[in-house]
């Protein structure tokens, strides 16, 4: 097996492919791709514009598509960032309303909207901004597709659905929010994949290799690449040539001007996988990447959960000490800790921190960091939460308080957990931190915030909603961080 084609032969057949590749891919796209392209207006006006397409070559055609994805990913980087927050702010607000609304409808006790604007049950502060609006992202995922011309080897991001089979992958380097760093590598990695006879791996069950780059860096300029292969039929010794390969290609080749600190392999046969279901094979470098946070050093690995605006993360955990009142008397749990950064920053004003994370190596990391940062009084446990923490509680003392800081994902946090924090009478202060307050976490608001329901084990007092402060970390996108305060 050749390591890799020539690059003269190469470009010779990409050239005679790209025409049939083309063609392919117009044939099986929807009319709104094939108008964005072109390929479905009136004959007249395709014949006006043949000559001025001609001139201008690929620049309408990935124009068009950079603007797609911008309104796909980045939806509000045509406004002033003052302008994005008020936008924001409406839309939390009116998040606020139906729950409100909701907790009327369950009769819940201590809703104060009359002396709330807006018809919300609590104060609900300004915005705060993030400290850095552009290329603020510390991890970009790229995946691996057919672009706008049809080349299937294409690095970038997805526009379009699955469902819709209208999928087409752009290349990314326009868009405001990912630092330039994470485009040169993406870059470099549509380079490799041309270079390689093998195929991209677009549907698991049609075949191909080459899957999605992950690309994580810190403040300080280190980089980690993360290259995820799908090994089909291939035997251990044609996947140990591509890990070669793709370490010479970084270590000696083309990639070279990435200069990565970090380069993982992962062979994955599934859509995700962890670092104990596919471990995380490292190439060159160093295991791990490092971070500076709130006057801490945080180690991160290939899967760890991290915030991806490190700047906006710092003020994040501020706001949340502020709203947590911890104090030395007080036992912090600390639900879906990833590496552990809410908690280790607040372990100096505290007696103890119980963190809880479903990853693994990051449960390491988190272990790996109150050591280095000499910080004693935190103990983390690796597991499901819905599965720790109710044994956790469940031998709890009702007469030693605990406050309770959960940061779930978007899927918000599991029933068992909610019925194990609400059914904890020590518990009496709750800091919610959600990213997608419109979805799921919803659920858990009214679930923490109604009247007791036996029917459904929500048996302890109804928590009351005191205070909510966001704070932006995804600039450009509809999205950011709410941080509700709950206490009984």
């Amino acid at each position: 097996m050749a390591a890799f084609y020539g690059q003269k032969l190469l470009l010779r057949l990409q050239a005679c492919q790209l025409a049939h590749l083309r063609r392919a891919f117009l044939a099986s796209a929807p009319e709104d791709c094939k108008q964005v392209l072109g390929r479905n207006e009136p004959r007249k006006k395709r014949g006006k514009e043949k000559n001025l397409k001609q001139q201008r070559g690929s620049l309408d055609l990935d124009s068009s598509w950079e603007k797609r994805l911008s309104s796909v990913v980045t939806p509000l980087c045509g406004l002033p960032y003052e302008e994005q927050l008020k936008v924001k702010y409406e839309k939390l607000k009116s998040i606020l309303q139906t729950v409100t609304a909701r907790l009327k409808e369950l009769g819940a006790d201590h809703l104060e909207t009359t002396q709330m604007p807006d018809g919300i049950c609590c104060p609900l502060k300004p915005l705060i901004p993030s400290p850095i609006v552009n290329g603020y992202r510390n991890k970009s995922t790229f995946s691996v597709n057919h672009g706008p011309d049809g080349n299937p080897k294409t690095v970038g991001l997805y526009v379009g659905t699955g469902k819709g089979r209208n999928i087409v992958c752009v290349r990314a380097n326009h868009l405001l929010n990912i630092p330039q760093g994470h485009f040169q590598v993406a870059q470099c990695y549509e380079e490799l994949l041309h270079q390689s006879p093998l195929d991209p791996c677009l549907l698991f069950h049609t075949g191909g290799h080459w899957r999605e780059l992950i690309v994580r860096t810190n403040r300080k300029g280190d980089t980690m690449a993360v290259v995820t292969f799908h090994p089909q039929h291939l035997n251990p010794e044609e996947l140990s040539l591509q890990k070669e390969l793709v370490k010479d290609f970084f270590a000696h080749g083309p990639g070279t001007v990435c200069g990565l600190s970090s380069l993982y392999f992962q062979e994955s046969v599934m859509t995700r996988c962890s670092h104990k279901q596919s471990p995380y094979q490292l190439l060159s470098g160093e295991p791990h990447i490092f971070e500076e946070l709130l006057g801490l050093k945080f180690r991160i690995s290939p899967d760890s959960f991290f915030q991806i605006n490190t700047a906006g993360a710092e003020v994040l955990y501020q706001a949340i000490g502020e709203m947590s009142r911890a104090d030395k008397s007080t036992v912090l749990l600390d639900v879906c800790c990833g590496t552990g950064a809410i908690g280790l920053s607040l372990a100096d004003r505290v007696s103890r921190v119980i963190g809880i994370e479903v990853a693994d190596q990051a449960v390491e990391d988190a272990r790996w960091n109150a050591a280095f940062n000499g910080i004693s009084n935190c103990e983390f446990h690796s597991g499901k939460a819905e599965v720790v923490l109710p044994q956790l509680l469940m031998s709890w003392p009702e007469t030693q308080p605990l406050t309770a800081v959960v940061n779930p994902s978007r899927a918000g946090l599991h029933y068992r957990v909610v019925r194990a924090i609400r059914n904890c009478e020590a518990i009496r202060r709750l800091v919610y931190v959600s990213c997608k307050p419109e979805g799921e976490a919803v659920r858990n608001f009214l679930e923490f915030c109604c009247p007791p329901d036996s029917g459904k084990k929500l048996t302890g007092d109804a928590f009351a909603l005191l205070l909510a402060v966001p704070v932006d970390l995804f600039p450009h996108t509809p999205h950011c961080e709410l941080v509700l305060l709950l206490a009984r």
